[in-house]
């Protein structure tokens, strides 16, 4: 899998947020992508994921070779960002089904299994809207984690989440970085530490 960025560049009325941005991103390789709040992080993850149109350039994904339509890029990834919401008026059990309907878990697991990985075994029958709001950030990382995407996009990955919640974030996260492409968007380093490659979006304004 790749994602091949020719000369991204996104502008908001007269002012380019970043221009110039090109990069080939490959499967088993992780990156950060670093800057001061505002500096346009999230915006250059949304327009690699094909969310956001880029003001000039091209993305394309490729996958054993072949390019893929843009319209079918949501195929190949997960997203986990504060903004992202998930469906509250579910029980644990029901997202878990509705979304495993949807999205092809990882070998050998199966819903029960994803619950007690993210820790939410005793949490099966309940509500997502009576969950806590780490509860709800551990139920969004375990949704992108277990699933057999291609591409990981992580936005503020531990937003919500207390000591032990970073600390499973960290253990499960490099559990399959040689399987994804991950990209994390942080100014945090225990959220992007483990990654190979720090991209600094200031390079490009």
């Amino acid at each position: 899998m790749q994602i091949r960025a020719s000369q991204l560049g996104k502008k908001y009325q007269r002012e380019w947020i970043f221009k110039n941005f090109s990069l080939t991103l490959t499967e088993g390789n992780s990156y950060a992508l670093l800057g001061p709040n505002g500096s346009g992080k999230t915006t250059l993850m949304l327009i690699l994921s094909g969310l956001l149109s880029p003001s000039k350039g091209k993305i394309e994904y490729l996958y054993k070779k072949k390019t893929i339509e843009e319209e079918a890029f949501y195929q190949y990834l997960s997203i986990v960002a504060p903004y992202q919401e998930v469906i509250e008026e579910f029980t644990l059990q029901e997202l878990l089904d509705f979304h495993f309907s949807l999205k092809r878990p990882q070998e050998n697991m199966g819903t029960t299994d994803v619950m007690k990985a993210m820790y939410l075994e005793q949490a099966r029958h309940k509500y997502v809207r009576q969950f806590s709001s780490g509860m709800k950030q551990r139920l969004k990382l375990g949704l992108a984690f277990y699933a057999q995407d291609n591409i990981l996009f992580l936005d503020e990955p531990c937003s919500n989440l207390d000591a032990k919640g970073i600390k499973w974030y960290q253990q499960e996260v490099r559990k399959i970085l040689s399987q994804r492409i991950v990209i994390v968007c942080s100014n945090q380093p225990y959220e992007y530490e483990f990654t190979q490659e720090k991209i600094d979006i200031e390079q490009y304004k």
